[in-house]
């Protein structure tokens, strides 16, 4: 690939997602950046996002039934996602290699990687009376 030619825009999208602890969305990205760069169109930050993604500078979380979030996290870890307000959490985890290796062995193949997702309620969602267990 030739030598990518810096951007400020692509500069401000990275940094913006570093200082970001929830995994933002690309509307939430665009967003954030508004005020720096009025004029700055949301595929523009797509297209950033994607190339971001690519150079593997940030890692995109698919959600399934939400929007994509992004994560400047890319070492291997796991991630909790509430059904309910489908906030993404990161959960820290021993090592859990084990998951790979048992996978392996029914694989005809080579495991380089996995991910793993934890699916269920948050603690904020859990506190509203719709998801109080009743005694």
């Amino acid at each position: 690939m030739a030598a990518l030619k810096y951007s400020r825009q692509r500069e401000c999208i990275r940094a913006f997602i570093q200082s970001c602890q929830d995994h933002p969305t690309a509307d939430t990205v665009y967003a954030g950046i508004k005020a720096e760069f009025p004029n700055i169109s949301l595929g523009t930050v797509y297209r950033n996002l994607s190339l971001l993604v690519e150079l593997g500078e940030i890692a995109k979380i698919s959600t399934g039934d939400g929007p994509d979030r992004f994560d400047c996290n890319t070492k291997p870890h796991s991630h909790f996602i509430c059904t309910h307000c489908h906030c993404i959490q990161d959960i820290e985890l021993a090592d859990i290699d084990c998951i790979k290796e048992q996978a392996a062995r029914n694989f005809d193949g080579t495991i380089t990687a996995h991910t793993t997702t934890f699916y269920g309620i948050c603690r904020h969602c859990a506190e509203t009376k719709k998801f109080k267990k009743s005694s």
